[in-house]
Order: structure tokens, then sequence, then C-alpha cells
């Protein structure tokens, strides 16, 4: 690819974004994006924490025309914003939330746009940002994406979920754009097939009902099982969708079934990670059979699985286990560090959580294994649970009814509230530092 126009090639007055009774057309947009270009410094390297997802959208385009590489970091606390300045020397931050510790730009109240500006085409071999992966099982990683690859991957779930079937429709998510999922579910897909992108950011269910409720249709919700789960147990009525997309974690069968009812509209799950984008999908209450996109392959070695294709930079590792139902199409193995060996018998983490969020009265909660003082993993079960209506005893009955005595957890903690990201990912350090703290 040569290069690729930044969005769908449709006409100027299509609305690319909307924010309650405000909307902005793709000329609006192209003209935001020359001006706010020129106000750019000269660097290589931008941050982009704009919350706002019209601001954020206006932002990475112009870094791409200025050819300025996006990080989009996993953490946006102080110390993690002087931490990338510091790797990444030559950069700055662009904001719509406050001040920050680090060289940074306000995006402008009046961006001053008028005139006609040129179509927006980007090469394709030039590099449009640095994810991070999610820091759930280690620190976070930096994975560079070149324009290219993020088209290919918003091209290939387009044609796999029938975007084009859904035209002029709109796109309502509770995933950060700064998250790989968020950015290529939401951002990406809106551009290349002109979807219109919901500017706010919602986060409490009754905020995100709301918001979808008056988008107009057809409209997509972009979304994880934790928000699903939240979103399919509030009161009163939910707002038709026309397509819901689910992934972060894997999305147990009742769950699509009931966030189906519920919104009458087909779920689709995505399979993917930060290192090879989307690469898969499937429609979970149907089956929990995977198909892959058009144009990747994975193939798979003593080392582990690993993708590739145009929408995965060079070959990407997968780190869950791959189990092959055909060329096309696998079911997910459990991971290697998420078996649990205790007395002879075999289980998974996954398996154990989903026992433990099927008793009544659990909200959240997950299992993990232990460390010793060298933090070294021993296969020794903890568990850590919101349930406020249970006491301890009362959530280890119901273990007892569901679990072999091998797996019941030796600790057993409720509180108030995981320590989750924010596409809903236990984040582990932060859990096993809360363990800590209570004993």
């Amino acid at each position: 690819m040569t290069k690729a126009f930044l969005f769908a090639q449709h006409g100027d007055n299509s609305v690319i974004a909307r924010r309650g009774e405000q909307s902005w057309t793709i000329e609006q947009f192209q003209q935001d994006v020359a001006a706010l270009a020129k106000c750019l410094p000269e660097c290589t390297y931008i941050i982009n924490i704009c919350a706002d997802r019209y601001r954020f959208l206006v932002s990475f385009a112009a870094a791409l025309v200025r050819q300025q590489v996006t990080i989009m970091p996993a953490s946006i606390a102080p110390e993690a914003l002087r931490l990338l300045s510091q790797t990444y020397r030559d950069t700055y931050a662009i904001t719509d939330r406050g001040d920050l510790p680090i060289p940074h730009l306000i995006f402008p109240k009046d961006l001053h746009a008028s005139g006609a500006v040129p179509k927006l085409q980007i090469p394709g071999q030039q590099v449009a940002c640095i994810q991070f992966t999610s820091g759930s099982t280690a620190d976070p990683k930096p994975v560079q994406k070149t324009w290219s690859t993020l088209v290919h991957s918003a091209r290939a779930a387009g044609e796999r979920l029938a975007i084009h079937s859904l035209g002029g429709g709109n796109v309502v998510s509770t995933v950060p754009h700064q998250h790989s999922y968020g950015l290529e579910s939401n951002i990406l897909l809106a551009l290349q097939y002109g979807l219109a992108v919901e500017a706010g950011t919602p986060l409490y269910p009754a905020d995100v009902l709301a918001i979808l409720s008056r988008t107009p249709r057809p409209r997509i919700l972009v979304t994880t099982p934790v928000h699903l789960r939240a979103l399919v147990t509030e009161q009163g009525e939910i707002p038709v969708a026309d397509l819901l997309l689910s992934a972060t974690a894997a999305l147990p069968t009742s769950l699509a079934i009931a966030a189906e009812e519920r919104f009458q509209a087909p779920l689709m799950e995505i399979y993917g990670c930060t290192e090879a984008g989307q690469i898969a999908s499937r429609r979970t209450s149907q089956g929990g059979v995977w198909h892959l996109f058009e144009g990747i392959s994975v193939f798979q070695n003593e080392a582990g699985s690993w993708a590739e294709g145009p929408s995965v930079e060079g070959v990407a590792p997968l780190q869950d286990v791959l189990d092959f139902t055909g060329p096309r199409h696998f079911r997910l193995g459990a991971r290697a560090q998420d078996m649990v060996n205790v007395a002879g018998k075999r289980s998974s983490l996954p398996y154990l959580n989903t026992q433990l969020l099927s008793i009544p009265g659990v909200e959240d909660g997950v299992f993990l294994m232990e460390e010793d003082a060298d933090g070294m993993v021993v296969q020794r079960l903890m568990a850590v649970v919101v349930a406020p209506t249970l006491t301890v005893e009362a959530v280890r009955r119901g273990l007892r009814d569901r679990l072999d005595p091998a797996f019941l957890p030796r600790k057993l903690m409720l509180v108030d509230a995981l320590p989750r990201n924010a596409t809903g990912k236990v984040v582990r350090n932060e859990l096993l530092a809360l363990l800590a703290r209570a004993q």
C-alpha cells in the first residue's frame, strides 16, 4: 500500500463525529486537521491524551500530516508521562484534560479553520503510532504500527463484520481510544467505513445507554465483557443497537446471549492483541470457534503461535494456545501461565474465574496463583472477590458446590472493587499489592 486515504471517500457533508446535538462533517474535519497541523511544534513524537474523541481524531490526523508518531500510553499518570518523555526524547503531548508534567499543547478552543483543503492521503509505510501492551501480565511493552498496517486491520475487520451494510452508521464506545482495540474498532473502523464517532466518553452504564439511545441508527456499541456485564444488568429499557463488538477478555456465552437479547443485536467478539492487532472474530452466542480475518495466517512452532499478514506488523507473537479445527478456524486453549496443576489435578484460571462469577451475588472476581519471596509463581490459589451482599464463607460455599476441593483458594479476600485498567483487564501487580496490604 503506497498511500491510503485517511478516511472513507464519502461526500464532504458526511458526518464524521457527533457530540449531543453537535456534529462535524468531513469538510469541517479536514479544515480542523489542516489548522491544527500548522500549530504543532517540530517534534518526532506526540503523546495524544485528548479525552474527547473528536479532538483525539483531529490530533491523530494532524500528527500524521506532520509525519509525527503518536504515542498511545498505557497510563496517563504523571510519573508514567515523565518516563515516556525520557524514553522518547523529542516528544510533547497534546491534551484537553488540563496541565501536564511534560511539554504539552492544549487542544485549541478555536482552530480558525476555513477554506477547502485537499483529501488527506498518508504514505502506507509511515509509522503512525506506538501502542503499548496492557500490562495485565507484565510491564507494558511498546509496539510500533505503520499506517498501512492500521488501515489493513480496520478494513479486514470491517469486511468480516459487514460494516458496509451499516453505512452512515454511528459508533458509541466504552473503550479508551488510546488502547489498540479502541483505536482499531472505534476510530479506524469509523474512518475507513464512513461511520460517525461519538465524541463523548461515557463511563457509567446509565450514561452509556443514554448516549446510545440518542444516537441515530444504525448504531454500533464497542465495548468489553466487564462493561457488558454492567450494561445488561441495568434496570429499565435498553436501547436497540445494530451491532455489538466485544474484546480484551474472553466473553462467557451466557453473557453474549443476554447482551444480544437486551440490545436486540448480534454480538461479535474480536480476537487479537496489541502486537498483532485484530486477527479473528466469532459470534459467541452461536459457538466458541474463531474465524481468521482475510489475509491473516497463523503458524505454530516450539516457541508458540505467530500471526502474519498485511494487517500485522511483521510477525507477531500470540499469547494464547490456538487449537485449529480447520485451515481458518480455531478454538482458544488455556495459556501456559494460566494452567493450574494441584495435587495432580489440572484446571485453568479462566475456568475457575467462570465458576466464581457464576455464584449469585458475586459481581466481580478473579483467581490468581501465589508468588514466593523471589516472585516465582507457585501452585497455590488465591481469589479476590467483589460480592457486597456475601460473606467470605458464603463465597467459599458457592465454590465448593462448583469446584474440586483441590482448586478451592487458600486465601479469599472480599474487596469493594478489583484494580482494573481502562479496558477492564485486571492489573496483576496492583492486585498483588492489594493483597499484600491486606495481610
